[in-house]
């Protein structure tokens, strides 16, 4: 099936400011740096109507327009064995994955690069056939630009107890955020609506008629120019702890899509937001007891804390 191409309009944040043009697209989009550079080569990005390279840097308020082609049905799970994603547990019921960076937990239109679903069925595994055909097994998800462990369900009754569970809230998940700064106070919930951004369709904010979304944060460590937060949510929107640290004026450390600082995110070496999956906990569908699983920072996150801890 051929779909037909998807056109992006959009104008440049000033957090992108100097940026690539591959690398502004990728964090604006979600799209992997590789096919960002691919779009930009094949010619199918423009900058203020002029034609780009992707080594050219873009300008905050400039107009970048993207057209992505569909070769193919962008919702074909590819069987893929990809580099980097670990099996932190496996039996009959349920496979609990750490996810890398730049991974999709499944197909979606505009996203060509690895997915975990794919991974799964690269690597043998019998996924549960409940939801839609690419997202089957899937009760939860990370963003592409976000870490961390996360369960996939391999029967049919994992599945529908672990729905369930989700949607009830019963599930414990527990994020690590580096943000900008130092929340006031140290510890506490962010109880705001998120919508969809009303100009730009890549992003959410916290709006009066958006879904209703709770985040609880606390203060972990506390440093010059950073603050290290444990959070746990209570519900599970899109971007959710990324739109609620924003709205707080303390946006994860390297999220320039909601306006952090583009100089410490480089200084830094961060290429994302600091933003893992540390924990999850939940009562195990196959056996009923409380079970949990955990992740360490990746290589990045902990390099980029281990230099905020250095600066006095």
């Amino acid at each position: 099936m051929t779909l037909p191409p998807e056109h992006k309009v959009v104008l440049v944040p000033e957090g992108l400011a100097g940026e690539r043009v591959d690398t502004a697209m990728a964090r604006m989009f979600g799209l992997s740096r590789t096919r960002a550079a691919d779009l930009v080569r094949q010619g199918h990005v423009h900058l203020d109507g002029a034609t780009v390279g992707k080594s050219d840097r873009v300008e905050a308020g400039a107009m970048l327009d993207v057209v992505i082609p569909s070769a193919a049905d962008p919702l074909t799970v590819v069987p893929e064995v990809v580099e980097g994603i670990r099996i932190l547990h496996d039996d009959e019921s349920i496979v609990v994955v750490d996810k890398p960076v730049g991974v999709a937990v499944h197909p979606s239109p505009g996203w060509a690069g690895p997915t975990v679903v794919g991974h799964l069925a690269g690597a043998g595994f019998r996924i549960a056939t409940g939801g839609a055909p690419e997202r089957q097994g899937i009760v939860q998800r990370l963003d592409v630009g976000t870490s961390g462990v996360m369960v996939i369900c391999k029967s049919e009754r994992a599945y529908s107890l672990l729905k369930n569970a989700f949607r009830h809230r019963t599930v414990d998940k527990t994020y690590h955020a580096l943000v900008q700064g130092h929340p006031d106070p140290l510890e506490g919930t962010v109880d705001a609506p998120i919508g969809r951004h009303p100009k730009a369709d890549y992003k959410f904010a916290v709006m009066s008629d958006g879904r209703h979304s709770v985040t609880h944060y606390q203060t972990l460590e506390a440093h010059r120019f950073a603050s290290l937060l444990e959070i746990h949510l209570e519900t599970g929107r899109t971007h959710q702890i990324r739109v609620h640290m924003a709205a707080l004026k303390h946006p994860c450390v390297g999220d320039l899509t909601y306006g952090a600082d583009p100089v410490l995110a480089r200084r830094l070496g961060l290429q994302r937001q600091w933003l893992h999956a540390v924990r999850l906990g939940f009562e195990h569908p196959g056996s009923g007891e409380y079970v949990e699983y955990e992740s360490e920072y990746p290589a990045d996150l902990a390099h980029a804390l281990e230099l905020i801890r250095q600066e006095h």
